[in-house]
């Protein structure tokens, strides 16, 4: 392939990952409903008044039927390409890693795939960096990155440590075993699921189950 074509594809899907930004965009608010239908899961399971009940479970179908119709409609049209399908169902693959998940790592972060494991988490977000001054040796935080990547991506590892990924409960156990805050374990459990998804779509093979 030449140069010039290389460049061509290049801008070709530059362009066509531009145009699925924009429409991820423009649904944010939507995407973001499942951590709503979860506050409201809390709230109907805490009331004794069964009307209200009722009617809290309404407003979870219908927030949950409006979050789902998004998300069909962003993988139709990711659908349309190969190339970008092949690399949501090798996302998909991964315990933990659900629809929106996989969605947001293809449209959000096309270089995933093609980095070190470090460069994956700091662009994510995930990456821990220091704050020593001198010979006082500061707690440990992540900054920068892509925030929406790094959101979902919590909230991903946060579900999949408590049950959906071996790799992650066993990891979460380990640290929380240790004395590790809460906290402080689910962003070590965010980082090795963006450390594993780099990985399979670096080596183009589906999830395995065995350290990465």
């Amino acid at each position: 392939m030449s140069v010039t074509t290389e460049t061509r594809s290049l801008k070709f899907w530059q362009g066509i990952n531009q145009a699925l930004v924009e429409e991820m965009d423009r649904d944010e608010k939507t995407f973001l409903i499942g951590e709503d239908v979860a506050r409201l899961k809390t709230r109907r399971d805490r009331y004794e008044d069964k009307l209200l009940a009722r009617e809290l479970e309404r407003e979870i179908t219908r927030l949950a039927k409006r979050r789902k119709q998004c998300i069909d409609r962003l993988l139709a049209k990711l659908g349309k390409h190969d190339d970008l399908k092949a690399r949501f169902d090798l996302l998909a693959s991964v315990p933990a890693i659900g629809p929106l998940l996989g969605l947001t790592l293809v449209i959000r972060m096309p270089e995933l795939g093609r980095m070190t494991r470090g460069e994956a988490a700091a662009l994510a977000g995930v990456a821990p960096f220091n704050n020593d001054s001198g010979q006082h040796a500061g707690q440990r935080h992540i900054q920068g990155g892509r925030g929406r990547v790094r959101r979902m991506l919590w909230l991903a590892a946060f579900s999949g440590a408590q049950r959906w990924n071996p790799i992650l409960v066993a990891l979460y156990k380990r640290l929380t075993d240790a004395g590790k805050h809460h906290k402080l374990a689910v962003t070590a459990c965010a980082r090795k699921l963006i450390e594993i998804a780099n990985a399979i779509l670096s080596r183009r093979t589906p999830w395995q189950q065995a350290p990465i």
